[in-house]
């Protein structure tokens, strides 16, 4: 194989940006620098290699492929095929499932997919109320699962944990045709089996969104859902460290007959995507995708993933120590929720006076957060991007002391507003990027600070 055609035609295209826009050049090197300057603790993010890079701006998003390897509606499909046949592949080996479609733009279409498919407008549907940590896409009313179908929520119990006993007596009085698991917000181990139990009692159809957990469930750090819920989905930029994108997974089901239909499961949701609910794929994004699956199941991101849950356990135990409410005392993945609003503050105010000093979290809902979807309760940190730094237990507890002290200087205002020390914002800055300089993300060259993020606000 011969690299010169390909990193050649790369340079050209970035010295042709460089040169005939340079507008959009800036901006687009001023947010490499600052993703190379900061430290990203988002539960929703991680890193992207350079080569899944490579492939999502390549020359395969040229190509027209509506429909499936050996069946599109447009020629020209040869390579692109084998490229989505490879991407498949290594879905199936990664996940150990039976059927994979790599196809969904996002884990949210990935749902959608799967609900339209399977679903009529106004059956009924189980899953985790965004306040106890699910996804808008498991019945919020702001959603289109939750306005075409008949949602019910299940919560959490007084200790934070899942309510298996409340999502039974649910699934027994409403009979849902889809039971949903899986979480956006949830610290701790998900018991897909007892979930499965609940589901065959009532006759519902199991769905899990791992979307959180994947990468953890790839290495075995976290159970697999793959053969006991019906179907699994997730998307391919947060524990994959892919490209935005989703898959959807199945297991020992694959090729079981839908409840009271004619069809399989393979065969439903191989219409789910197209014709139903999408065109032609991003082909770009399931090469990006191929080349994600295979470094998930490498010895080098087993570690990755080691790091990730062990980093997010250190930390949160420095979170209880230093005082903080840490929801369910810990955790067991890779995200660590705190109840900022008994610290006096709200997790807007948190996130922004964080942001100023280049700690960046998010803002996120608490059990019984009763604020609004713009300032919130609580905060939702998670360790992924630094599990990929390289950071271990010694450095969680530097960044537990740095978020400690920005937060514990704040003179809180109101549910938005505060005032930071700047003393206490520039020492702050300054080990922020000590640490970045110390721990680089892997192949990203390291570059100065862009003067935007270092001015003061």
């Amino acid at each position: 194989m011969d690299k010169t055609i390909l990193t050649q035609f790369v340079r050209e295209g970035i010295e042709q940006l460089y040169q005939e826009d340079p507008t959009l050049y800036e901006l687009l090197e001023q947010e490499y620098r600052r993703q190379t300057n900061v430290l990203t603790m988002v539960a929703a993010s991680s890193v992207v290699d350079p080569s899944v890079l490579a492939c999502e701006g390549f020359v395969a998003s040229n190509v027209t492929a509506e429909g499936y390897p050996a069946a599109r509606l447009h020629a020209g499909c040869e390579v692109v095929d084998k490229i989505e046949r490879l991407a498949i592949e290594r879905a199936k080996k990664a996940f150990g499932a039976q059927y994979a479609n790599v196809q969904s733009h996002s884990a949210s279409s990935a749902n959608q997919s799967v609900m339209f498919s399977l679903l009529k407008p106004g059956d009924t549907i189980l899953g985790m109320s965004l306040n106890a940590g699910g996804h808008f896409t498991h019945g919020a009313k702001s959603s289109v699962s939750g306005q075409y179908f008949n949602a019910v929520s299940y919560g959490l119990d007084e200790e934070g944990f899942i309510d298996y006993e409340e999502v039974d007596c649910l699934a027994k009085e409403h009979r849902p045709k889809l039971l949903i698991c899986g979480a956006t917000a949830y610290p701790r181990t998900i018991d897909f089996r007892r979930f499965r139990r609940i589901a065959d009692d009532v006759g519902a159809i199991l769905l899990a969104d791992v979307s959180h957990i994947a990468g953890l469930i790839v290495v075995g750090e976290h159970p697999s859902p793959i053969d006991y819920a019906h179907i699994t989905t997730t998307c391919t930029h947060k524990q994959l460290y892919g490209p935005r994108g989703g898959l959807i997974l199945l297991g020992q089901d694959y090729n079981s007959l839908i409840p009271g239909g004619r069809r399989t499961f393979t065969e439903t949701i191989q219409q789910s995507i197209f014709p139903l609910v999408q065109g032609a794929p991003n082909m770009n994004a399931i090469a990006a995708k191929a080349r994600a699956l295979a470094y998930v199941m490498t010895p080098e991101f087993k570690e990755v993933a080691r790091r990730i849950v062990t980093d997010a356990k250190s930390m949160a135990k420095n979170f209880v120590e230093k005082g903080y409410t840490v929801f369910t005392g810990g955790t067991d993945n890779h995200l660590i929720l705190l109840n900022i609003l008994v610290n006096g503050m709200t997790g807007g105010v948190a996130e922004r006076a964080l942001e100023e000093c280049n700690i960046i979290v998010n803002k996120t809902r608490i059990r019984g957060d009763e604020q609004t979807g713009s300032v919130m309760s609580g905060i939702r940190i998670g360790t992924n991007s630094l599990a990929l730094r390289r950071m271990e237990r010694s450095e969680m507890g530097q960044c537990t002391t740095l978020i400690d002290t920005v937060l514990s200087s704040l003179t809180v205002l109101n549910e938005r507003e505060y005032v930071l020390d700047a003393g206490v914002k520039e020492r702050v800055r300054n080990d922020v990027q000590e640490l970045c300089q110390r721990f680089p993300i892997p192949c990203y060259p390291l570059a100065p600070t862009p003067a935007y993020i270092r001015e003061e606000s």
